[in-house]
């Protein structure tokens, strides 16, 4: 808990350095707030994890993986923040803010025990979210994308509330424990009404991953949003919620596997196809890789159905292999995009000549992303296509392949236009930060080694 109350704190902490001018402490107080709270959580590893606050949350390995990793990506991409907000505005203390607010949602997501804490910490990830994705007032693109996140994002609650009533309804308690116990306790007298509000947390979850047929906010929603407002979205409130996503299928609903994977099942197929299809249809990177995080939902999903023993370590070695991939691509699109002023594929034209390390990291993201071997998403979609092989049809996995092949297609796109395409025109030229060099660095050298030494991950969980 003490992670929780430190983002908290720290939010409002920024928001009176913003107030009393103090914008060049902004981004270090931040870091130091994160590094304490990443602090707080490694010091429960492996400790003797119990609900706390009446069972409202639960903090063992499961819950602490998944923060951590929120933790280190929100730093990694909020290391990338001081030219970008400083650049789009003059009072940047609000992205701080919001972002650790909305971080601290996803810290409640990852470790509820309770629905009511789990719709609390969706609602309060989200909340700053709709406000991060339109801060830029004069930017009609950013205020549209606001306004269907969050139309989208409150019919999804809808869902989620409606759900989650039909389960108390059913079961007496908002306890996930006191859940399952009801399913173990009375496997031949389920009320029909948690039949329904098992769908309708489906449903709501799948908003929220961005799942196809629930996808529709996705691509614009991120095409809106300032580019590093997209990074965070794509990775740590995707983790978040997939996080949330798993603790609840593989430990509250796992007695009604056979009535919910169907349904899931589907949802996986369409959202791959869905996803690589219109993904390999786009010009512009930013909104191919909107597209393409649809389709990493699906094999994220995978996970789910075929819960077993390696479940949540696949799901976990899958989110950092995406995450440290996709902060890579985000951070290379900013550096292109504010030196060529577009994020078209041809912005990168011949960019493996003119900034040799940028194009290397760009290259090594995109592979990962492709999952080709020697990097870590080789190693995550290995280990998802393993664990959904040993409970389903080889036809499944055959669509799961095929789809990574057509995603291998439009991510080496770019690498394309990077290396074998002549420069159009002279921007400027792109200069890299030191904070993005670290950056860079750090994602790429992580990424290669979970790709050649999954060990040091898997053996964690």
């Amino acid at each position: 808990m003490g992670a929780i109350i430190t983002l908290s704190l720290l939010g409002i902490l920024v928001l009176y350095l913003g107030l009393f001018k103090a914008k060049s402490a902004l981004l270090p107080v931040t870091l130091i707030g994160l590094l304490i709270a990443l602090g707080f959580e490694l010091a429960l590893w492996n400790g003797d994890a119990q609900p706390l606050y009446n069972g409202m949350v639960i903090f063992d390995n499961f819950a602490l993986a998944f923060s951590i990793l929120c933790i280190v990506t929100t730093g990694l991409i909020l290391l990338l923040s001081k030219a970008y907000f400083s650049s789009i505005s003059n009072n940047v203390a609000e992205y701080y803010c919001l972002i650790l607010f909305s971080l601290t949602g996803a810290l409640m997501v990852s470790s509820y025990h309770n629905f009511a804490m789990l719709f609390i910490g969706i609602e309060v990830m989200s909340v700053a979210l709709y406000i991060l994705v339109g801060i830029r007032k004069t930017d009609f693109g950013s205020n549209e994308a606001s306004l269907k996140y969050f139309l989208m994002g409150a019919f999804s609650t809808g869902f989620l509330l409606f759900g989650i009533t039909l389960l108390y309804g059913a079961t007496g308690t908002f306890d996930i424990t006191g859940v399952r116990q009801y399913l173990i306790d009375n496997p031949q007298q389920i009320s029909p009404y948690f039949y329904g509000g098992v769908l309708l947390l489906l449903i709501g979850l799948c908003f929220k991953v961005g799942a196809a047929p629930f996808h529709f906010w996705t691509p614009d929603v991120y095409e809106g949003a300032p580019i590093l407002i997209t990074s965070y979205m794509s990775t740590v409130v995707k983790v978040a919620s997939f996080a949330g996503f798993l603790r609840l299928f593989s430990y509250v609903f796992v007695p009604l596997h056979d009535f919910w994977t169907p349904v899931l099942l589907v949802v996986i197929i369409i959202t791959l196809f869905i996803g690589n299809i219109t993904a390999m249809m786009q010009a512009s990177f930013k909104r191919m890789l909107a597209y393409s995080s649809i389709s990493h939902a699906g094999y994220m999903l995978f996970a789910i159905v075929a819960l077993g023993a390696t479940s949540t370590a696949s799901i976990f070695t899958y989110a950092i292999a995406y995450s440290l991939s996709s902060v890579a691509a985000f951070a290379g699109l900013i550096l292109v995009k504010r030196a060529k002023g577009s994020d078209q594929f041809i912005a990168f034209n011949g960019l493996g000549k003119t900034n040799p390390f940028l194009a290397f990291v760009i290259t090594i993201a995109m592979l990962s992303l492709a999952g080709i071997p020697l990097t870590a998403g080789f190693i995550g979609k290995f280990m998802m296509f393993n664990t959904a092989m040993q409970d389903y049809h080889i036809v499944l996995l055959l669509l799961a392949v095929l789809n990574a092949g057509i995603g291998v297609y439009y991510y080496l796109r770019v690498v394309v236009h990077m290396y074998f395409k002549t420069e159009e025109g002279r921007g400027e030229a792109i200069i890299l930060p030191l904070s993005f060099k670290v950056v860079l660095a750090t994602t790429v050298l992580l990424t290669l080694v979970i790709g050649v030494y999954p060990e040091c991950i898997i053996r964690l969980l």
